[in-house]
């Protein structure tokens, strides 16, 4: 069966409601690399920051060609959460966002219902039209 929570490796077993701990790299930050870690940042490693990399038969990890036990970012990157927690594809899915992809800024708050509640009831008026801060 395919894991489908990131990173996608049978030896985290979390769920959209149990995920983590987790920590989300920042430029400049330098973090030991492990077999065991390796599924959460080998996508930033290669997709985001260009690098290649590999595990050699002897289980030893190789960035550029070269052995590497250690890692340091080269730019921010952030964990995203959906509004709508369990409909919502997020972090928990597809990972660390860079950056870089980042596109526009919330800055008003428009709508807001609780879906505990049914018909005009369920508004959460002092919510509304609010400035994001």
């Amino acid at each position: 069966m395919k894991q489908e929570i990131f990173p996608y490796d049978e030896h985290f077993n979390w769920t959209e409601d149990n995920f983590g701990p987790v920590s989300v790299p920042q430029k400049g930050q330098t973090i030991a690399l492990s077999l065991s870690n390796l599924p959460l940042y080998q996508r930033i490693i290669t997709a985001y920051e260009g690098n290649s990399l590999c595990v050699t038969q002897d289980s030893t990890i190789q960035i550029n060609g070269a052995e590497a036990d250690h890692y340091t970012f080269k730019m921010n990157y952030y964990f995203m959460m959906g509004d709508n927690r369990h409909n919502s594809n997020d972090s928990r899915y597809w990972g660390f966002v860079p950056e870089s992809h980042i596109v526009g800024k919330a800055t008003f708050l428009w709508f807001s219902i609780d879906k505990s509640r049914l018909g005009f009831e369920s508004i959460r008026w002092n919510r509304m039209f609010r400035i994001i801060r």
